[in-house]
């Protein structure tokens, strides 16, 4: 009996280690759909890493989110000033006692807040996407003429002679006698071919 209860016990134990890999797994994958979006929406990977950090860790030091993401600090602090730029995240000053410099700390916004403030923005770009079609056959004037490119067969053409010319003369070592044998089967094909 007691053979079967660890049988039991080992087979529960190899179920819940599978379970928890699973939901592992579920959970990195929904993560990483997260970025993925959150990256669309906010223009780069490296802003939604940091969007999603802030919303973990409100009232971040640029060098904590360096080091919660790890990102370089001077790009943590290059796209922090562009997301304060955006209203994406709010930047206050660090109160603390003594002496140094208080550093900026920053907060992400609401993620309902940040889709109401980037709607127009998606809306614009589905619209444009759905209504391809539409931009691509219409009827208004173009600003300028469309780039025609033609391309004509000029075989007499003088350069396509002077080039000929010129393959004869650096061949000089050839004798008239050559030249004369090899244009009289031509004229010969010629005379055929008019027949």
């Amino acid at each position: 009996m007691s053979d079967e209860n660890t049988e039991n016990q080992s087979k529960r134990d190899d179920i819940s280690e599978r379970l928890e890999e699973s939901a592992d797994r579920a959970v990195e994958g929904f993560d990483q759909r997260l970025v993925d979006l959150l990256a669309w929406i906010l223009e780069t990977e490296t802003k939604a890493r940091i969007y999603i950090y802030l919303r973990q860790n409100q009232q971040s030091t640029s060098e904590e989110v360096a080091e919660g993401t790890g990102l370089y600090p001077s790009t943590v602090r290059e796209a922090l000033a562009e997301m304060a730029d955006d209203e994406i995240v709010e930047r206050s000053k660090r109160s603390s006692e003594g002496a140094g410099n208080n550093p900026y700390e920053y907060s992400a916004m609401a993620p309902s807040d940040l889709i109401s403030s980037t709607k127009g923005q998606i809306q614009d770009q589905l619209n444009a996407v759905f209504n391809l079609d539409a931009y691509t056959s219409s009827t208004s004037e173009p600003e300028s003429d469309p780039v025609t490119i033609t391309v004509e067969d000029d075989t007499d053409d003088e350069s396509d002679h002077t080039s000929s010319e010129d393959i004869i003369s650096s061949d000089s070592s050839e004798s008239e006698e050559g030249d004369e044998d090899d244009s009289s089967p031509d004229d010969s094909n010629d005379e055929e071919t008019r027949e």
